[in-house]
């Protein structure tokens, strides 16, 4: 088990690639804190990793809040003795839709959670994964953070703030041997992908018309996003940091 005496924290791991991301984590031996605004649901995959014979606990997180971000740090320390891998997962999403349709104020909604809410939970994780001698911080971006498309430009906007948050924290985090990529899906069928949809498509018929796109054929599975999120946390990527590395069937190719 590759992540055996490790402690994760996992924002957004009530649901899609955070919760496959938990469970990951917790089957390669991690003890997993599983953070997320939806607390029940946050309860519910917690319960579900102890019962399977690992070690999990939940916590209800606002990842907008310096405070929230903070506390979900401290839950990390106080209940398992540090902290070595931190995934901000947690993210919301625009329904594709043309500029002069889109408030400011959903703009900076996007931008508060996509992008400053991951600058927060570093910095609340820092000092932590400090103390242990480095580690694993870990962003959801998007491949939309790499590659322009039309009727998303607040959303990319958000995406793109991340992907340059992960170079710039890489060469500051990295003296203390703290590691800082992220996996960028393609859309990926998770509970957001039908607010993507919203008055666009229908989301069935989206999903056969975006997987014809892309050369493997179909759209990214959760655990497809949690086994990449997994190669950052663990060993075999301890030479590599400032990657945002596209999740996207070759999309991008």
């Amino acid at each position: 088990m590759i992540l055996a005496d490790k402690v994760a924290l996992v924002t957004g791991g009530a649901s899609g690639m955070g919760r496959a991301g938990a469970h990951r984590f917790a089957r390669e031996g991690a003890k997993v804190v599983v953070a997320d605004l939806n607390e029940a649901g946050a309860k519910e995959v917690a319960e579900q990793i102890v019962d399977q014979g690992g070690s999990a606990v939940a916590v209800s997180c606002d990842v907008g809040t310096e405070q929230d971000n903070i506390a979900v740090v401290r839950t990390a320390t106080e209940t398992y003795g540090g902290l070595d891998i931190f995934w901000a997962n947690a993210g919301i999403p625009q329904a594709f839709r043309r500029i002069a349709e889109i408030d400011p104020s959903e703009f900076d909604k996007l931008v508060a959670i996509n992008a400053r809410a991951p600058w927060l939970g570093a910095r609340a994780a820092l000092p932590a994964l400090q103390a242990r001698g480095g580690g694993s911080f870990i962003l959801t971006a998007s491949l939309s953070g790499l590659k322009g498309r039309p009727d998303a430009s607040a959303y990319q906007a958000s995406k793109g703030a991340a992907t340059m948050l992960v170079r710039s924290l890489a060469k500051e985090f990295g003296p203390y041997g703290i590691r800082v990529n992220s996996v960028c899906p393609i859309a990926s069928e998770t509970p957001m992908w039908a607010q993507f949809m919203n008055g666009y498509m229908e989301p069935d018929n989206a999903a056969n018309t975006f997987a014809q796109g892309i050369p493997l054929g179909r759209l990214a599975e959760p655990e497809d996003v949690a086994n990449a999120a997994l190669f950052f946390a663990g060993p075999d990527s301890a030479y590599i940091s400032g990657v945002n590395l596209p999740v996207d069937g070759g999309s991008s190719a």
